[in-house]
């Protein structure tokens, strides 16, 4: 006979009862009530009921006759919108940005592009996020750009010759880059070894053009265009001065390019627009980064009440007066770089009506671009430059997604990554609702931005 001591019941008994709450503890969420836009650009499921376990999509489906799953805690949020976690297309983040990526989350960006931040560090920090040791948006990054000698930047791969731009390539794909950007100083045949070489490891390439315009980038195979660059250059009868100023520099170049956008005809635009969407060229265009530029010399935008989510050191390096010196932009210049927002808009509304695809991104956290907030008011500038609201939230998820070739973020379907935002109000009857954020949602964990905002 086995004599069991009064104490070994009680040890016995204590294990069991802990051994059953844990195995009856949700490890899921249900999201019951609110209206779904799902990100494929189809009608809204309203009354929708999704289910999240361990970091995905378990399913998606109506209320009615839901029953909650075991093991899973229901969170009713009737009355909301449900949205793809947005996908910011055009970041830049380091180390010395630290601060960016809780706002990035705060704000509903659940992911994010980097397209230049040094080689070493932004690889470091893309690790760091995506392991989860640091809280923060996915990140997909360049690493470091290339460009050509003298480069632009003192982290940037500068290359001076067709091997040397294959060279850097493979530094990159060393360094398990996601994606290859060229910069302004990089001209045809350097682009063209650039190319050739990323399509060996499958690597696309995009590029914030100068040297080469937009059509020749295309037919050579680049998979995006940022800012709109090389699009003038492309659709321009004498680009020999526009070339001539991008040698000498970032800032001649890009003064010269914007300025060229007002002397554009629609016929040119039109023309350009096809060949790009022919040759399946994504556009990021960055409206909210020509706008702070085109206003640099107003003090207006320093008085956007979300500033105030970038930290006061952040706001004095920026240093708006020491930049327009260096540019020496001058009245004439802020005053065409006006002129040509109508004729940027007008470019994205025939190159989105072909169906071109757009991307939204933002070049934050540079001048008075605002990590995660700089997002919103993106998407608010493609909806005044035409497209519909449904567009411009498409252009910040499912687009994000497609141009990173990641399927299973951008879209909210059984499968697919947890990553969402729950709006208090409808984005489709107006985009800026967009910001009604009351829960966002990063790999299965729900957040609420204020506790985020709480830890500033």
């Amino acid at each position: 006979m086995i004599r069991v001591s009064r104490l070994s019941w009680s040890l016995a008994a204590a294990a069991l009862l802990l051994g059953g709450c844990r195995a009856s503890a949700p490890d899921g969420i249900a999201l019951v009530g609110a209206t779904l836009l799902d990100g494929s650009g189809g009608p809204a499921l309203k009354d929708a009921a999704i289910v999240v376990r361990r970091g995905r999509i378990e399913s998606v489906g109506d209320r009615d006759g839901f029953e909650l799953p075991r093991k899973t805690r229901e969170v009713d949020v009737s009355g909301r919108w449900i949205i793809p976690g947005l996908i910011d297309a055009h970041a830049h983040l380091a180390p010395a940005v630290s601060w960016a990526p809780s706002r990035y989350l705060a704000w509903g960006v659940t992911t994010v592009r980097d397209v230049h931040g040094g080689l070493g560090p932004v690889v470091a920090l893309r690790k760091r996020l995506n392991t989860g040791v640091a809280v923060g948006p996915r990140v997909y990054a360049a690493g470091a750009m290339i460009d050509g000698l003298p480069a632009t930047y003192p982290d940037a791969i500068g290359v001076s010759n067709e091997k040397e731009a294959r060279k850097a390539v493979d530094r990159l794909v060393s360094a398990s880059a996601d994606l290859i950007k060229v910069y302004t100083r990089i001209d045809q045949p350097l682009l063209r070894a650039i190319m050739d070489e990323a399509r060996a490891f499958n690597l696309p390439v995009t590029g914030h053009l100068g040297m080469t315009d937009a059509v020749t980038a295309a037919k050579m195979g680049i998979a995006s265009i940022e800012h709109m660059t090389g699009i003038p250059e492309a659709a321009s009868h004498s680009t020999a001065a526009l070339y001539a100023a991008h040698y000498r520099g970032f800032f001649p170049g890009w003064t010269a390019s914007e300025r060229a956008w007002a002397g554009l005809d629609s016929a040119a635009l039109t023309r350009v627009a096809g060949l790009l969407v022919e040759a399946k060229v994504a556009i990021i265009p960055t409206l909210v980064l020509h706008e702070a530029l085109r206003y640099l010399n107003d003090p207006a935008p320093l008085r956007d009440p979300n500033l105030k989510d970038v930290p006061e050191a952040q706001r004095k390096e920026w240093d708006i007066p020491g930049m327009i010196s260096r540019a020496g932009w001058t009245d004439s210049d802020f005053a065409a770089f006006q002129r040509a927002g109508p004729m940027q808009d007008l470019f994205l509304r025939v190159f989105a009506a072909a169906g071109g695809r757009i991307a939204a991104g933002t070049d934050a956290s540079n001048q008075l671009l605002v990590p995660g907030y700089s997002e919103h008011r993106e998407m608010e500038l493609l909806v005044r430059a035409g497209l519909t609201p449904r567009e411009a939230l498409r252009a910040a998820t499912r687009n994000g997604a497609t141009l990173l070739g990641v399927d299973s973020i951008g879209l909210l379907a059984p499968g697919k990554a947890a990553d969402l935002v729950v709006l208090s109000k409808d984005p489709l009857a107006d985009i800026r609702n967009s910001r009604t954020i009351e829960m966002v949602m990063s790999r299965g964990e729900l957040i609420y931005p204020d506790s985020i905002r709480a830890a500033w």
